[in-house]
């Protein structure tokens, strides 16, 4: 099967002069051994690049280096469209932040670093499979998965509100690990139900049907919501999964479920949930807990009334939509072995742990060893409002990772175009089942021919 050219970088480059010119934090000069760069991503947490900032310092002063960091926002495309300026120029930062499918997308622009991921999990335990999935290009690991951005996306919710309506969150899913009868009940059925009762209340489930990488948000869950019903887009041997029963399932639950989307869905970005909760005007969200933690800043009486717990369980299972961050070194970089051992030390639990506890646990470093942290239980108002944040055993859930059952090649594509979202949008718009899937079916013939 002749494989066509990843979709997100063609087009990313002709972007590229969108993000030349990018603001630049000056974290240390040292002036002994050399400079490197860094490209962060701009957390969403209040104070969380105030911590990176600091162990970065504390590297630099020990270790002589003059290092400059530049932390960018994933809003507008930004942090996605800087690897394709920089890949195209071959100039940039010595280091920079990928996300999801950009450790083997920019592969050829990629350090191999087998010998850091050996030093980093020997200390950690094994990465997340979908850590590996994504990491690893041609047998070699291109990037590393990091701790910073790395998340899953549960609902989020109004504790009150819910309650109202019959359903204690805090009982379904309490701050243990542990099954009950709430949590078989919670299905994408039940799901249905609340979502109409909150456009009775003039409240949303604020789910968005943006475009793409724009609302990974949607894309992300869209892909678990898929899952959960045994549906998929193309299956590993690049053959069409659109006619399968699950695929079908899916599409008429969804007719029901789109009903309820707010008003502009479509124009939804990953801000945009995050606002509607915070100002009050959303019920439920999908999302890490950054809604939740700029809601304590901005407005303690929700995040008060906030809790995190479990996506709703489908015929095929509880998924939970993940998205996994990675830091990589470019090839081209003058400062390589400089590059890695920053981020050793960047990767050492107890560093790794302190820039957890300031994104008040947003983060979800992707190793087996690193799932301890006392900062999801203690975290809080209300105190444990994050426990079920991280994927825990008794809770059933199962990592989903949108359009990851096709070959990389073609789910990256998938992915970046955001079809699930594009045939969601369809089908609101009153087009039929059929002629979403034909649609759906002469995109993807792109990807895959």
């Amino acid at each position: 099967m002749q494989k066509t050219p990843k979709i997100n970088r063609r087009s990313a480059l002709k972007l590229a002069a969108a993000s030349a010119a990018l603001p630049l934090v000056h974290i240390r000069t040292a002036g002994a051994a050399g400079k490197l760069s860094i490209g962060f991503w701009d957390h969403w947490v209040p104070g969380s690049n105030d911590v990176m900032k600091k162990h970065v310092d504390a590297w630099a002063e020990k270790n002589k280096v003059e290092v400059t960091a530049d932390f960018i926002t994933s809003s507008g495309n930004k942090l996605a469209l800087t690897p394709a300026a920089e890949t195209q120029a071959k100039a940039g930062h010595d280091i920079m932040t990928l996300v999801n499918w950009d450790a083997q997308n920019y592969a050829e622009y990629l350090e191999p670093i087998d010998d850091l991921i050996k030093h980093v999990t020997d200390m950690h335990g094994a990465p997340t499979r979908t850590a590996e999935y994504l990491g690893k290009f041609k047998g070699h690991w291109t990037g590393l998965p990091s701790s910073s951005g790395t998340q899953t996306k549960p609902a989020c919710a109004r504790i009150s509100w819910f309650k109202k309506h019959g359903l204690d969150l805090q009982a379904m899913y309490p701050t243990k690990d542990e099954t009950n009868a709430l949590q078989d009940a919670w299905t994408w059925d039940a799901f249905l139900k609340y979502a109409e009762l909150a456009a009775k209340d003039n409240l949303t489930f604020a789910l968005g049907l943006g475009g793409g990488q724009l609302n990974s948000d949607a894309t992300d869950l869209h892909g678990a919501i898929f899952a959960s019903f045994g549906a998929g887009i193309v299956d590993a041997n690049g053959k069409s999964l659109l006619k399968s029963d699950g695929t079908m399932a899916v599409l008429e639950y969804m007719q029901k479920l789109l009903k309820f989307y707010p008003a502009d869905a479509v124009s939804y970005d990953d801000a945009s949930n995050n606002r509607a909760l915070i100002s009050g005007k959303s019920a439920l969200i999908f999302n890490p807990p950054s809604a939740w933690a700029v809601a304590k800043r901005d407005n303690i009486d929700v995040a008060s009334d906030c809790w995190t717990f479990p996506a709703p369980k489908g015929p095929k299972g509880r998924y939970v939509p993940t998205q996994t961050f990675f830091w990589g070194t470019y090839n081209f970089s003058k400062n390589k072995s400089a590059a890695k051992e920053l981020l050793a030390f960047l990767m050492e639990r107890k560093n790794i742990e302190e820039r957890d506890i300031s994104s008040s646990g947003y983060d979800l470093p992707p190793y087996a060893k690193l799932t301890d942290f006392k900062v999801w239980e203690e975290v809080g108002p209300p105190v444990g409002t994050v426990y079920n944040y991280p994927i825990r055993k008794a809770a059933g859930q199962i990592p989903s990772l949108t359009a990851s059952e096709a070959p990389p090649e073609v789910a990256v594509q998938i992915y970046n175009r955001g079809v699930h979202n594009q045939m969601l949008a369809r089908l609101r718009d009153g087009q039929t089942i059929p002629q979403v899937i034909a649609w759906a079916q002469d995109e993807i013939e792109g990807y895959t021919r």
